[in-house]
């Protein structure tokens, strides 16, 4: 087929006509785009076209008579040709950057119960990776820079042309004297060895939120380690973990815990106040108290994660019966059980509930 026919243009066309020409074709019957039996035929045979009347030495050859073309199969003659067509002109990878991003981390930072009630800080000291003082991250020794790979001529990466059964094929490898680069470092940097970044121990300033518990992680963007040649730091991401505690449990936004008291207390009531992890707490204990019932103190939990307000404190009662009574007090004891009416000792209904819990967590039962 004639190349002009080919492409649907006249002898005459200027350059820019014959491309345009092509373009539109091209996009139309690449295979990739039009799934018709012969679009992939008319593309090679409109592409090896454009390879022939596209170059104005071979144009005027064809036009003289000549055959066209660099010999091999059509539509693989000049691949460079193909891409500008379709991109307007010849498009090359650039050399690659130097800088990279450095890598992210993960903390585990133990805490103490009572930072979940309120939050707070934290001040953690890591071995990270931070940028070189002496280079700023430029990986040379003061005073000089990176120069031009004097292999590949800055461009990172080397071409060769090979003629195979497809035509001439054009393969590019990354220069393996500037590792595609496009650059090499003459005078590298004494304190860094060249890579802009030194081994370095800092301290991470942590905020504690107010509700975190167990395995909630928060996430710091650019607190990581700096880059390859002072690229962009990484991120890092601190799980928590919340330390036990002797006298205080969690459950959810609440905190659990047991008070011991007296039986002649239990008896006609109390009112004390005791130490808690945020202060004093006023615990209330109605008269005729008995082991299993459950105090509540409102707002004197964990502080919700999410939203204002706390949970609360939940106070299980434990009534501690006296094992040994002097003289006197067995004989007010006696006294006391001759007014009351006689109770015959009976299985009692399974307690469920906190208290069970309470129980199981400090008691072991």
């Amino acid at each position: 087929m004639d190349h002009y026919d080919a492409l649907g243009v006249s002898r005459d066309a200027s350059q820019d006509e014959v491309k345009k020409a092509y373009r539109k074709l091209a996009r139309e019957l690449h295979p990739d785009v039009n799934p018709a039996d012969d679009a992939a035929e008319r593309f090679k045979l409109v592409t090896h076209a454009f390879d022939v009347l596209g170059d104005p030495e071979q144009r005027r050859n064809y036009d003289m008579g000549g055959q066209g073309g660099q010999g091999g199969m059509p539509g693989f003659g000049s691949m460079g040709d193909v891409f500008d067509a379709f991109f307007g002109g010849g498009q090359q990878r650039g050399p690659r950057s130097r800088q990279e991003r450095g890598n992210d981390a993960l903390l585990r930072v133990e805490i103490d119960l009572v930072d979940t009630i309120f939050g707070g800080e934290r001040s953690i000291e890591v071995d990270t990776a931070a940028l070189c003082e002496t280079c700023s991250g430029s990986c040379c020794s003061p005073g000089s820079s990176p120069q031009r790979c004097d292999v590949c001529g800055g461009s990172g990466s080397l071409q060769r042309q090979v003629r195979s059964l497809l035509g001439n094929i054009v393969t590019s490898t990354p220069c393996g004297s500037c590792r595609g680069y496009g650059t090499v470092i003459a005078a590298p940097c004494p304190t860094c060895a060249g890579h802009g970044r030194v081994r370095a121990r800092t301290t991470l300033d942590v905020k504690i939120p107010s509700g975190v518990d167990s395995g909630m992680r928060i996430h710091l963007p650019g607190a990581g380690e700096v880059g390859e040649a002072g690229g962009p730091s990484g991120d890092v991401y601190v799980e928590f973990t919340v330390e036990s505690h002797d006298l205080w449990a969690r459950q959810g936004d609440d905190l659990l815990a047991t008070i011991q008291i007296d039986m002649v207390d239990a008896i006609r009531g109390v009112r004390t106040s005791l130490e808690a992890l945020d202060g004093a707490m006023d615990i209330d204990i109605k008269p005729g108290a008995q082991s299993g019932d459950v105090v509540t103190v409102k707002n004197r939990g964990i502080s919700h994660l999410r939203g204002s307000g706390r949970g609360d404190a939940k106070i299980g009662v434990q009534v501690v019966i006296p094992q040994k009574l002097s003289k006197a007090e067995s004989a007010l004891i006696e006294e006391f059980a001759k007014l009351r009416p006689a109770t015959e000792p009976h299985f009692a209904e399974h307690r469920q509930g906190l208290f069970a819990k309470l129980r199981d967590r400090f008691f072991g039962a």
